[in-house]
Order: C-alpha cells, then structure tokens, then sequence
C-alpha cells in the first residue's frame, strides 16, 4: 500500500515548549516535536515550521496565515492530511476559524499537550501519534481536535481543563466525535457544519471585534467603550440563557445603529442561548439587533462574527451570515442528542 502522506504544520504551544530559566516556553520546531513521538505505521510526515509561539500570543493575522498554508498544502493531491500542532490557549479559536473556510474532504487536525516537551509523563507524544492517526484515516469530518485519546469537532470545542491531559471537550455535545485506542479510530457521528466560506485576499484589513462581559454590578461602560475604540463586532458574554440589562440594551441597539455586529454569548459553560426573558434579557438584546450565539462560547463567537466582517458583501449580508455560521451549532448538538 502507498504510504499516508501527512503534512505537519508547527505554530508552537506547550508541545513546543522548553524550560527558559523562569518559566516555559514554545521554541522547539516541527522536527524535534515530531522526534518526540512515534509515528504510526504507514505514515509519511513532512514538517512546515510556520512559527513557535505560546498560544496566547495569537493573532488573527496569524490565524489567517495559517489558513492559508492549509490552502497550500492541500493544493498537493499528494498530501492525505495535515496536522497542526497548536498551544491550547487558543487552540479552540484557531481550529474554528479553519473549520469556518474548510472544504476539502481532507482532515486538518489540531493537538497539543498539557506538558512540555521531554517531559517523563508528558502528553505531546501521544497527541501526536493520535492525530497523525486521523490525519491519516478521517475524511468529509472538517477541521478536527485530537486530544488525550479523543476525536472533538472544531465547533463548540472549547478547553474545559486548565492543567489536566483531558483539556477539551464540546460541553453541550452529548459526546465526542469519536475515540482511539488500540490502533483503530472509531468516528461515531458526523459534524454538521455551515457552507465554507472564502478565504479573506490577503492584505484585507483585519477588524476589531472584542469581547465583553456582563456581571452583577455590570454597566455598559467598556461595551461603550468597544464601540468607541473602533470594534467593527462586539460579542457580549451574558448570563443564563443570554440576559443583561435594559442599559445593556440601550448600548446594544446604538451599537448596531452605527453598522457593529453585536452576538450573544453565555458565561455558562453548557447549554443554548435563548429568547426568554425581558427586562434586558434575550428578548430585548434580539429586539435591539444582536444575534444569539446558539451554543458556541465567546472565543468561537468571536471567530464567526469576525470570519462574517471579513467577507465580502453589505452589512446586512454580513448579519445573516453571522447568524447561519452561529446558528447551525446548535441544531447539529440537537441532532446529535
């Protein structure tokens, strides 16, 4: 049989980390990650050192570059899969917004690790051979996430674990895409995902879309703010079911009066957004014109609203698109469940 050619595309993150004298960080390349693990059997791996960054120092544009080389990759027919080492802070944002312009039957497969690199019970070289495995193996499933012996889809994947090998999971999902073990990959459902968008021409300029959230004693103060400092998209991390306040309101339909594309998300780690109370809650934030976030949390939130601004086509284009590339999340956990 012909051999799997499998790309690995290196961006850092704890799987690339070295101890720096105070504390760690990613400065190991592709090919010394990749010596860290074995490779299964079958599996021809070619390593692409993008960058080596810790995950919290990621950028759209690096986001976007990276995207790219995906393209380019793939334009080999060659190639059978990718896989992207990435750190976990931000790997859930980076997977989702690959996911969101994926369309190519071809798996691009994201890990990491919780330990760095040549650590004795660390976590990296498992990952590795793991998503190398599915590199391999997976087809039609979008941009996946391998981690601690599970298969995630990017949507709604989040990290759940601040240290612990189980880092990720979809807490609205009942379960994950599929499991390893033993030398086989069980994919167990299908991810349902929205129409690919286009990659964004390079050189397009990157808008600003923040992140703000509500609380107890919560004013519309730094959401104002946001608006004030140029944010094309806000996503506002509500309470329960998608609430706020009537000021939060009032903020909000201004907001969206002057072109900014304004979602909903929740603080609460499992669960839909819905329209059920007033008073500032869900009724009145959709009234004001924000778009719910089904159930992907503010990070991937931020993801489609941004991926939405990035395409081509007029504002209201751009808010009917933001709320299919939200919206489809969470039929597909209604499905699933």
């Amino acid at each position: 049989m012909e051999p799997k050619r499998i790309t690995l595309i290196s961006t850092g993150g704890t799987i690339a980390s070295r101890w720096q004298g105070t504390g760690y960080a990613a400065d190991a390349g592709g090919d010394t990650v990749l010596a860290s693990a074995a490779v299964p059997d079958g599996v021809e791996v070619r390593v692409v050192d993008l960058f080596n960054v810790n995950s919290s120092r990621m950028t759209t544009e690096r986001q976007l570059t990276l995207l790219r080389t995906v393209r380019e990759v793939l334009a080999d027919p060659s190639v059978d899969g990718i896989v992207v080492t990435h750190g976990t802070d931000t790997l859930e944002e980076s997977a989702f917004l690959l996911d969101l312009h994926h369309d190519d039957p071809r798996p691009v497969v994201f890990t990491g690790a919780q330990k760095p690199l040549g650590a004795t019970d660390g976590d990296g070289p498992g990952n590795m051979y793991d998503a190398l495995q599915v590199a391999a193996f997976a087809r039609d499933l979008g941009v996946l996430v391998v981690f601690d012996g599970k298969v995630h889809a990017a949507r709604g994947t989040v990290k759940t674990q601040t240290l612990a090998a189980d880092a990720f999971a979809d807490p609205s999902a009942p379960a994950p895409l599929g499991r390893l073990g033993f030398g086989r990959v069980d994919i167990r459902r299908t991810p349902q995902r929205p129409a690919p968008l286009a990659v964004p021409p390079a050189g397009a300029a990157i808008p600003r879309v923040d992140i703000v959230m509500h609380h107890s004693d919560a004013d519309p103060a730094l959401f104002e703010a946001a608006v004030a400092a140029g944010a094309r998209g806000i996503v506002l991390v509500a309470t329960g079911a998608g609430n706020a306040t009537p000021e939060f309101v009032e903020a909000v339909g201004s907001a969206v009066a002057a072109g900014v594309l304004v979602a909903v998300s929740t603080r609460v780690p499992a669960g839909p957004l819905a329209e059920i109370y007033t008073g500032g809650g869900a009724v009145d934030l959709v009234a004001a014109g924000a778009v719910l976030s089904g159930v992907l949390r503010a990070g991937q939130t931020r993801v489609a609203v941004l991926s939405a601004l990035l395409s081509e086509g007029a504002a209201g284009v751009r808010g009917k698109l933001v709320r299919e590339l939200l919206g489809e999340g969470a039929e597909a956990v209604a499905e699933a469940a």
